[in-house]
Formats: C-alpha cells, structure tokens, sequence
C-alpha cells in the first residue's frame, strides 16, 4: 500500500508536467504564426497601402497567448524569472525550500488571486458578446480573456508539480520528474 501510494505524487507530476509540455510545445508555433502576420501586415501596409484592423488584432493576441501559455512551460523548464546569483550555488535541498516557499508564499496565491479575476472578467465580456470597439475589428474578444485565466490554471498546475518535487527533495532526498 505504501509503494502505492508514492506512486501517485509520481503519476501526478508526470500528468501535469507532460500536459504543460505539450501545451508549451503547441504554444511555441504561435511564436511562428505571429511573425507570419506580422511580414504579412508589414508587407500590404508598406507595399500596397492597405491595412486591415482584424489584422493588427490579431498580432496583439497571438503575442498574448503565446506569452501566456508559454509561462507554465517556461517555469517547468526553470527558464523563469528568479535571482540565480544566489540560488545557483545552493545545494538540491536548499532549492527545494526555496521553490516550496515561493510557491507557496507568491506563486499559488498570485495565480488563485488572477484565476479569479480573469474568470470573472472573461465571463463579463462573454455575457455581452465583447468584441473589438472598431468596427472591423475581431469578434469574440472574451476568447482571449479566457486565455488569461486558462493560462494561469496552466501555471497553478505546473506550481503543483513544483510543490511535489520539492517535497520529494526534501523528504526523500530523490527527484522525480524532470527539471524543476
């Protein structure tokens, strides 16, 4: 029972971190799609004078979208923001208290606190039908506000993963997973 049961934080870790990488992956190719519209809003602008609204929208929320989803994989990929001047000569114990204590201190309560929020201000904009102010502008703008909070359950997870392969540090004295 009790090798069952540490099976499950395993099994756990592996779910979240393989869903936030594929999910980081996938979000990636927006990076490419978003220089495809850009040289394309670029190249009728400057070459034939012509300009499209829906267009520029566009951009702005592929560039949201690819910097919202990519936070998740970027923090399982320990690519985040974070003084390494300090954390890089600690040793694999003092990590994991310092990832167990940001996450438990700032992370999890930002994410809860912005879940929130955004849930509550994408199902606002999706009561109405938001869409851009401008006329030929892109409808449906309560998509991409459902992003936000998509992305922050994404990160939420992804800090529930961290948690898990701190404790696993701590207390076993092993890693699991992949890099925190």
């Amino acid at each position: 029972m009790h090798q069952l049961m540490a099976l499950i934080p395993r099994q756990i870790v592996r779910i979240i971190d393989y869903s936030v990488e594929i999910l980081g992956k996938t979000a990636a190719w927006l990076a490419f799609m978003l220089v495809l519209l850009v040289c394309y809003n670029v190249l009728m602008r400057y070459a034939f004078n012509s300009s499209e609204v829906y267009l520029t929208e566009l951009e702005w929320h592929v560039f949201s979208a690819l910097f919202l989803l990519g936070a998740a994989y970027a923090f399982q990929k320990d690519r985040h923001v974070r003084v390494d001047v300090f954390y890089t000569r600690f040793s694999p114990k003092t990590k994991a208290v310092v990832n167990s204590l940001g996450t438990l201190i700032f992370l999890i309560p930002f994410c809860i606190i912005v879940i929130k929020t955004s849930a509550d201000f994408a199902a606002n904009s999706f009561s109405y039908q938001e869409s851009s102010p401008d006329p030929a502008g892109l409808p449906a703008r309560y998509l991409i506000k459902y992003v936000i909070t998509f992305s922050f359950c994404l990160l939420l997870l992804q800090a529930v993963s961290v948690l898990i392969k701190s404790a696993y540090m701590l207390f076993n004295r092993e890693e699991i997973g992949g890099k925190e």
